[in-house]
């Protein structure tokens, strides 16, 4: 797993960059990266993961996310299948100049703020902003332009949205130890379906076991353990997208025993697998990897 710093170039004929993406997803790297743009996120339609800051959970039925300036995050197309399509919107704030005395100015400020966390816009506030979007694609200079401000305007006076983070990711957390995390999060991402010994990701971290566990819990906010349970259970709500059963879920995600799985599984989705499945059969599932309520909410890399 890639973590790195992504150079955006604008538009042609235009202050900030817009995307649309409908390619096959085997033709996009959909890597951990960061960049001092703000990026609107919709996902029209298709499933996938939301990877955000701390943040990390499954989304079905499309996306809307505004992500801060230098707030690491993935690309949205992670796990998800064909047909995957969405429009991106990255802009430096400097971009939008507004006279002090705006009511307006200031209620898009706050939302630029705001998306230092992260925020997530309802089913129902993407479904209203989506004509827009599209039309944005249609538009060249000027109209583009005002679109943008258009959008960020309605986003400002939205109430029906969620903070992905409790508390802002400093990008310096991963570009000062960009080798090391890299490292870390490929082994993982490789062995997880396998039993995992914390003294050999150590050794690969070339620290000593306490000083691994204090790097880590300092770098993401959760143990190692925890991240590693967490990365089992998202690939296991993955597999079970895939109509596989609970049993070959657990086994196949690095668990050796289903009791503890069915515990873990209802530990971070507040769900048990059995009603995980129910509410993904009527595209009911947003799956939030939550951790107990005495514990900070953070999510995994």
């Amino acid at each position: 797993m890639k973590v790195s710093f992504e150079r955006i170039i604008a538009s042609e004929k235009s202050s900030f960059r817009t995307l649309h993406n409908n390619s096959p997803i085997c033709e996009f790297k959909w890597e951990y990266h960061y960049h001092p743009e703000i990026e609107l996120v919709c996902v029209i339609s298709g499933n996938g993961t939301r990877h955000v800051g701390y943040h990390k959970s499954n989304y079905t039925n499309g996306d809307l996310v505004l992500i801060g300036s230098n707030i690491p995050h993935s690309g949205f197309g992670l796990n998800s299948t064909d047909p995957h399509e969405e429009i991106v919107l990255q802009f430096r704030e400097e971009i939008l100049q507004f006279p002090q005395q705006e009511v307006e100015a200031r209620s898009i400020k706050n939302l630029l703020e705001l998306s230092k966390y992260g925020i997530h816009f309802h089913h129902k506030i993407k479904k209203v902003m989506l004509p827009k979007l599209k039309l944005m694609l249609e538009s060249e200079g000027y109209k583009r332009y005002l679109l943008l401000l258009e959008i960020l305007f309605e986003l400002s006076k939205c109430k029906d949205y969620d903070l992905l983070n409790k508390e802002i990711m400093p990008y310096t957390i991963i570009s000062k130890n960009k080798t090391r995390l890299e490292n870390i999060f490929t082994y993982v991402e490789h062995n997880y379906d396998k039993e995992i010994n914390i003294e050999d990701v150590a050794k690969l971290a070339n620290l000593t076991l306490p000083a691994f566990c204090n790097f880590f819990k300092k770098a993401t906010q959760i143990t190692f353990t925890e991240f590693v349970n967490r990365y089992r259970i998202n690939k296991a709500c993955l597999l079970m997208a895939q109509d596989k059963s609970i049993s070959e879920c657990s086994y196949s995600c690095g668990f050796n025993n289903v009791t503890y799985f069915n515990r873990m599984f209802k530990k971070y989705t507040e769900k048990t697998p059995s009603e995980f499945i129910k509410n993904f059969s009527h595209n009911k599932v947003n799956v939030d990897l939550k951790v107990e309520k005495e514990v900070t909410l953070k999510a995994t890399f």
